[in-house]
């Protein structure tokens, strides 16, 4: 679905984000929900290689892993692409996926999806599919929202992996817009402040790993928190 079929005969759109785009959208947006959508689950199973990770100068973890002695997954020497690990949505009629809507109107819909376009599609392998996005608030009818999804189809998705697996390899990658880690950390936070009580075990699971990664390795710490947040653009 291209950008200029999505706008026809349109004065108003809804743009659902379930990654990144939770906490910096950046773009202009009349107003916001947050809700979720039914029939799919949020998964670290795709790669990035430019916003949290670097097809051209990798993040080895080889004193990671020999630090806890265990093997990684694949090869991650210098030489070897490390992308980082971010989300995407995997089809599962029992899952529903939590996030933002944001309602662009009028201009700010052409100059919202061609920016999306770069920053999705292009950069991140992402596709567009039309979705019904549900709002938390208990009066609100449901909306037909876009969503960026990437599949097993893109060059950089990585698939499943285990836990610690994933958790490795967000502990040691970086990106043009910052640490893996803090892209976990954010969303993580996000759902915490804004959808307490709603379980993403997947999420959360995987930060704990990260959190075990460290402490497992004897005196190594990870990145503060509070830092990755408020230094983070």
């Amino acid at each position: 679905m291209k950008p200029q079929d999505i706008i026809k005969e349109k004065s108003s759109l809804w743009i659902f984000g379930y990654g990144s785009l939770v906490w910096k959208p950046d773009f202009d947006y009349k107003r916001s929900k947050i809700g979720c959508i039914k029939g799919y689950k949020r998964r670290f199973w795709h790669g990035d290689d430019f916003y949290r990770g670097d097809k051209k100068r990798p993040m080895c973890y080889f004193v990671l892993c020999d630090v806890l002695r265990w093997p990684p997954p694949h090869c991650v020497c210098p030489c070897c692409p490390q992308p980082g690990r971010v989300v995407t949505l995997v089809e599962d009629q029992d899952a529903c996926t939590w996030g933002v809507a944001y309602e662009v109107t009028d201009s700010q819909i052409e100059v919202s999806l061609q920016y999306l376009n770069m920053r999705e599609v292009v950069l991140g392998g992402y596709i567009t599919e039309m979705v019904e996005f549900i709002p938390k608030e208990k009066d609100q009818a449901p909306l037909l929202a876009l969503v960026y999804i990437a599949t097993s189809e893109n060059p950089i998705y990585l698939g499943p992996a285990s836990d610690k697996e994933i958790a490795a390899q967000i502990a040691v990658c970086r990106g043009n817009t910052g640490h893996n880690i803090e892209y976990l950390v954010r969303l993580a936070e996000f759902m915490r402040l804004c959808c307490p009580g709603v379980e993403d075990d997947h999420l959360f699971s995987i930060e704990a790993a990260v959190l075990d990664t460290f402490r497992d390795c004897g005196g190594i710490k990870p990145p503060d928190q509070k830092i990755l947040l408020l230094g983070a653009t």
